[in-house]
């Protein structure tokens, strides 16, 4: 047998050999992938309309951006904008940068740059900052436990953590509270 001969069964059984090994590693390294996890949906440029357990409307929401946590039925949000109504039907105005909303609606967790606008219609209308608001839309509450900005005509307030009652538009500040009354801005 000549040496082109020899080459030739030789080249023909290392490619018979790596094919066979190719074949049998296929096998296994298919179900040793991670599962790659996803959102169930995601909105873009949208309104929604919440409604509670007795079918009246939680609140309305306005965002860039929402999609439904991957193994959850929670919400995540972008650039968020709520309107919560008050027994009145008037509607709060709550702004951020991110929005967090459970599955049952009843809690909003709110981040970075929060204003909170009471309805213009209010006897005296007020502006709430923070960088934290948790909302609860079905009990027209909203608290925070970081420092809290408030305006009002002629005066401001600020101090750390709050309680507010979305209803009646009382505010209260908990502790580290400062007040400035300025009665020439009226």
């Amino acid at each position: 047998m000549s040496w082109r001969g020899v080459l030739t069964l030789l080249l023909l059984a290392g490619a018979l050999v790596s094919g066979w090994s190719a074949w049998r590693q296929s096998d296994t390294t298919g179900t040793a992938a991670p599962v790659e996890t996803r959102t169930d949906y995601l909105l873009r440029d949208f309104d929604l309309v919440a409604l509670n357990s007795e079918g009246k409307e939680a609140f309305a929401l306005q965002a860039p951006e929402l999609q439904q946590t991957p193994g959850a039925r929670t919400l995540e949000l972008t650039e968020p904008l709520f309107h919560v109504p008050d027994k009145a039907g008037q509607r709060w105005e709550i702004r951020s940068a991110t929005g967090w909303v459970s599955d049952d609606n009843e809690e909003v967790r709110l981040r970075g740059n929060v204003t909170a606008d009471s309805p213009p219609e209010a006897g005296r209308p007020s502006r709430m900052e923070t960088e934290q608001l948790n909302v609860f839309p079905n009990r027209s509450q909203a608290t925070s436990d970081v420092l809290v900005n408030v305006a009002q005509q002629g005066s401001t307030m600020q101090g750390i953590g709050m309680r507010a009652d979305l209803d009646t538009g009382r505010i209260e500040l908990l502790s580290q509270v400062k007040f400035r009354n300025d009665p020439t801005s009226r």
